[in-house]
Formats: C-alpha cells, sequence, structure tokens
C-alpha cells in the first residue's frame, strides 16, 4: 500500500504500526492490471505525490495535491 520512503524520518508511532500490518507496496502492480480488467469506466488510484505511477503505465489523467496525487485511468466514456 506504501511505496518505500525516501525521507530518514520516521512517521508517527500508529502509522508505523499501520504500516507494519498492511505491509509493502508489493502488489501494486499486479493488482492495477487486475483492476483495469474488471473495471467498466474507470480505475482511480490514490499516491502519494512523488511516487512513480504504477506497473510504469502513464494514467489519462492525474489529479495533484500537496503531498496525494490521484491517477484516473479511464477505459471508455460515461453514459451520458
Amino acid at each position: 500500500m506504501f511505496p518505500e520512503r525516501k525521507k530518514s524520518a520516521k512517521v508517527k508511532k500508529q502509522m508505523q504500526a499501520f504500516h507494519a500490518i498492511v505491509g509493502t507496496d508489493a502488489d501494486a502492480d499486479g493488482l492495477l492490471a487486475l483492476a483495469l480488467n474488471v473495471a467498466t469506466y474507470r480505475v482511480v488510484v490514490k499516491r502519494p505525490a512523488g511516487a512513480n505511477y504504477l506497473a510504469e503505465k502513464k494514467p489519462s489523467y492525474s489529479l495533484e495535491g500537496k503531498s496525494t496525487r490521484y491517477d484516473i485511468y479511464t477505459l471508455k466514456k460515461l453514459p451520458a
């Protein structure tokens, strides 16, 4: 769920515990492929602002904030 941190400072204790339970981001690329196969219209992925794209696949568009980025992979138009 979380990509490898590039900063030396540790996160707060609650987030350290959460990271220990959830684990690393090892299967994210495979999950994106599965989501794209199952989705009808789009897949939205929430990522840290500085993280690489999942599976090195560029999204159709991104919405960026200060610390978070939403990558949107569109498959077809929404019905009107």
